[in-house]
């Protein structure tokens, strides 16, 4: 099979860790259906996948160095397993959380940063580029596929199929791991840093912990919240104590590189100007297609009643068109500068965002809606194409697992505050929406609109106006005030969906302010040679 052999293998690893992520949020109608539960639950639940991963990418890069980079894709990939085939077969939420969010997260966090590693472990110069842009490729197909085969499968079959193919595609991964190989170690093996670990998990999960909780506590003025420091909401306070842990994992990390421990993570790569603006970009990108990727299925299905097949559909234009123009995206590069290709996809993407303002309506704009998702995809696929390689190459050799930790890292941490940021804000506006629109209508009675806004004062779930119509008939409403109420909560879900958009359009716009330190010159992404990987390598 020669050198195809380990391409494929690393190749369908990408796909299935990328298609998880994608496919199922077409299904979170059917989902809460299913579990009896809340779209807020849902979003909990995705977004404690991402967070997970984001939580451990840099642990499992290093245990990646430990055991051995091989070793740690093996071990991830049948952790990984385990949690998808009890995905498959979850009766309960909780039982859905530990097999999706927690197992196939701890195991994505080992895959990872060792496929990463492993790409320049078995391809050398042109091959190497080459494989680069392959995985990068099938990451795009991973996200173009997503949303139609989770449409396909909840709608025809059931989402639970989805995680069955992925325990097939997991042992086809398994067999063929036998065809990697990895250079003999050089140097005796680093130690876990577990006070790093600690500290590194506990500050990002803090922090996206307090923006997801900030729909239910508020910002600012508290809500329904378990303690209110100084009259306050905790949301900031838990967000700052995130931060101070962060602060504590990077003072930590200095001690042990000045004395005699391995940290988790070489600071020093960090003072790459190109590498931090690699990050932020691949934060920021995951944060805006995420957001996006969670307002749009609330739109198209609880606010246009779609299932999630016709959902996949309507999504697809974004998916095709990232894969697309990332592949184009690779070709530009040797006539066009990293930063001018990065500019351009977050300009689109900021102008797609408008524009799907403008569609968002109670009866769909079909051929607008597609264009705007099609320009969204067309952005993001420009960014996808620069800069996970930039982060690559801006390292040296033994750098690498390190970079893939934090690319990871970036990525994650920026799908996980995307849907709990935008999913915050979503519910944040639909609350505040509705509650206004009801204390307005002349058509509700004063009492009513105290009833609603006793029963909407810790926050209104996002569902279809047929469940809003039959608890107001199930509450004794008579039809004139049901219609009413109706109405209302209707015209209040496309304004909270327009303000998620509004958030969404507004980081693309402070993402732009971080691009200045992308590389400039055409080919310019950083060290190439061999002499210039031994410069770059962490002390």
């Amino acid at each position: 099979m020669g050198r195809r052999g380990p391409l494929i293998a690393l190749a369908t690893a990408q796909f299935v860790m990328v298609l998880d992520q994608s496919v199922m949020n077409v299904s979170i109608s059917t989902l809460v259906d299913d579990f009896d539960t809340t779209v807020s639950a849902i979003q909990a639940v995705i977004t404690l996948y991402c967070l997970v991963m984001a939580m451990f990418m840099l642990t499992g890069a290093k245990i990646g160095d430990i055991i051995g980079r091989r070793r740690a894709f093996v071990t991830g990939l049948v952790v990984y397993a385990c949690g998808s085939a009890l995905t498959a077969a979850a009766p309960t939420l909780a039982v859905l959380a530990v097999g999706w969010s927690v197992l196939e997260g701890a195991g994505a966090a080992l895959v990872l940063p060792a496929l990463v590693a492993l790409v320049a472990d078995n391809f050398t110069g042109r091959e190497r580029a080459a494989a680069y842009a392959v995985i990068g490729g099938v990451a795009g197909a991973g996200i173009a596929v997503g949303p139609i085969l989770g449409g396909w499968a909840t709608t025809e079959l059931t989402w639970r199929v989805i995680f069955v193919g992925e325990v097939v595609l997991v042992a086809f991964v398994l067999l063929m791991s036998r065809l990697l190989t990895e250079p003999a170690r050089d140097r005796p093996a680093p130690r876990l840093d577990l006070v790093g670990t600690v500290l590194s998990a506990c500050g990002i999960g803090t922090i996206v912990l307090g923006a997801l909780q900030s729909s239910t506590w508020g910002w600012i003025r508290p809500k329904d919240a378990p303690v209110e420091p100084f009259g306050l909401s905790p949301t900031l306070f838990v967000v700052a104590l995130g931060g101070a842990l962060l602060w504590g994992f990077a003072a930590w990390q200095r001690r042990r590189e000045h004395g005699a421990g391995d940290p988790l993570l070489h600071l020093d790569l960090l003072k790459s100007p190109p590498l931090r603006a690699g990050l932020i970009g691949l934060l920021s990108q995951n944060l805006i297609l995420m957001g996006v990727f969670f307002v749009m299925p609330l739109y198209l299905q609880l606010v246009l009643g779609m299932n999630a097949l016709d959902t996949g559909v309507r999504m697809l234009p974004v998916s095709i068109m990232m894969f697309v123009a990332a592949a184009v995206g690779s070709r530009l590069s040797s006539r066009f500068s990293v930063r001018a290709i990065v500019r351009t996809g977050l300009v689109l993407t900021g102008g797609a965002i408008l524009a799907l303002m403008a569609t968002v309506r109670p009866d769909l704009a079909g051929a607008a809606f597609a264009i705007s998702m099609g320009a969204l995809g067309t952005g993001m696929g420009l960014m996808v194409s620069q800069l996970g390689n930039l982060v690559q190459s801006s390292v040296g050799s033994s750098g690498r697992a390190e970079a893939g930790g934090l690319q990871y890292t970036g990525q994650q941490l920026g799908s996980s505050l995307g849907i709990a940021l935008i999913g915050a804000i979503v519910l944040a506006g639909l609350t505040g929406a509705f509650m206004s629109k009801v204390e307005q209508n002349d058509r509700v009675s004063a009492q009513v609109a105290q009833q609603v806004g006793v029963a909407a004062g810790t926050g209104v779930d996002f569902v279809s106006t047929d469940r809003i119509e039959a608890a107001a008939r199930n509450a004794g409403l008579d039809e004139a005030t049901t219609d009413a109420l109706v109405d209302d909560y209707g015209e209040a879900q496309i304004l909270s969906l327009k303000a998620g958009l509004v958030a969404t359009a507004l980081l693309v716009l402070g993402s732009l302010a971080f691009t200045r330190d992308l590389p400039r010159t055409v080919g310019a992404s950083g060290p190439q040679s061999p002499a210039a990987e031994d410069a770059a390598r962490p002390a």
